[in-house]
């Protein structure tokens, strides 16, 4: 399980996602970078109508990350830094292979390219993701995600 991260030192440690909701242990649970990436990773190669081209995301598959808090609910409400949320079936995470994204064509994405985190579907793997149900749960700029 997770220890609390304060969100001081060093740009690693800041907390950058939290955690809460129907969970095994404490809630909330802050995490940096750094914890996320511990996590181990998964990298998606598609095409997004957000970007040009097929770009290249890295980051923690969502199946893995709920599985390491004991997440047991039916819903993950996602909230990005801007206030838009979405909710996201956590079978999603699972049946499609669904990434919390870190980085993108291998550099760490900051707020102003809608980092640090992004929901990140493998569209071109499967036609059924290329749709505005699965485009509206792709927040970016991932700030919180409620277990309910």
């Amino acid at each position: 399980m997770f220890s609390l991260v304060s969100g001081q030192g060093l740009a690693g440690d800041n907390v950058i996602l939290t955690i809460n909701g129907k969970m095994t242990g404490s809630s909330p649970l802050n995490l940096s970078r750094a914890k996320l990436e511990a996590i181990g990773g998964a990298t998606i190669a598609t095409t997004t109508p957000w970007h040009d081209g097929v770009i290249t995301f890295e980051g923690v598959p969502l199946s893995k990350l709920m599985e390491k808090v004991g997440a047991n609910g039916k819903t993950a409400f996602v909230v990005a830094l801007n206030d838009y949320a979405t909710e996201i079936p956590p079978s999603d995470f699972s049946d499609h292979g669904v990434i919390l994204e870190l980085k993108q064509n291998g550099r760490y994405v900051d707020v102003a390219d809608k980092g640090p985190l992004f929901v990140i579907y493998p569209y071109d793997d499967k036609p059924e993701l290329k749709s505005e149900v699965y485009f509206s749960r792709s927040a970016w700029r991932v700030r919180t995600i409620t277990i309910e």
